[in-house]
């Protein structure tokens, strides 16, 4: 095992809603024990997803998941705050990898030699895993989100800015887990002039 290079993929999942967390996963493949179907998650069905993050959970050599909350989200910024989880994902690892590679165009500072690629997701398998345990733990915390305030749908749109999202927060308010440094949620906010 000694000489084969650790390499950690890592990815995230929720840059882009206007509420709820953004996740990281770190992930480093077996490379004696390959998956099949890999792609981007954004590529693959949510059928397609749900198949494969168990089987990257049980094959992988190690693999760990991790959140920037809401209120990080809106102290930092949204790169800054996914830096942040995709650190606390690499850190969590309980096998510390020799290199990062992840998707995109910035590295998070984990003091292990990193590099940033963009469409990573798309060409390096573990990047590719790491995003597809992203969006699926992200999926599964948006749906207990639902639970707790269904008003707003995040079954359907995990939180993405869809119309249906907007007409929930014009019409119900902005709740804790929604990102108030975000515009659509920033202007619902602003006294009416």
């Amino acid at each position: 095992m000694s000489n084969i290079l650790l390499i950690c993929g890592v990815d995230e999942a929720g840059r882009g809603p206007l509420a709820g967390p953004v996740s990281a996963a770190a992930v480093i493949l077996d490379p004696a024990n390959p998956i099949e179907g890999l792609a981007d998650s954004k590529k693959l069905s949510e059928k397609q997803r749900d198949r494969l993050a168990p089987i990257i959970r049980e094959r992988a050599l190690a693999w760990a998941v991790a959140y920037a909350e809401v209120d990080e989200i809106d102290e930092l910024n949204i790169l800054q705050a996914t830096l942040l989880a995709m650190k606390r994902a690499v850190q969590a690892l309980h096998v510390q990898p020799q290199q990062v590679l992840v998707d995109g165009l910035y590295c998070p500072q984990t003091g292990i030699p990193s590099q940033a690629i963009v469409k990573g997701d798309s060409k390096v398998a573990a990047i590719s895993a790491a995003s597809i345990l992203a969006k699926t733990a992200r999926d599964e915390l948006m749906l207990k989100l639902h639970e707790q305030y269904p008003q707003y749908g995040f079954d359907g749109h995990k939180g993405y800015p869809t119309a249906a999202h907007i007409a929930a927060l014009r019409e119900h308010g902005v709740s804790d887990v929604h990102r108030r440094s975000f515009r659509p949620v920033r202007e619902l906010l602003l006294p009416a002039e």
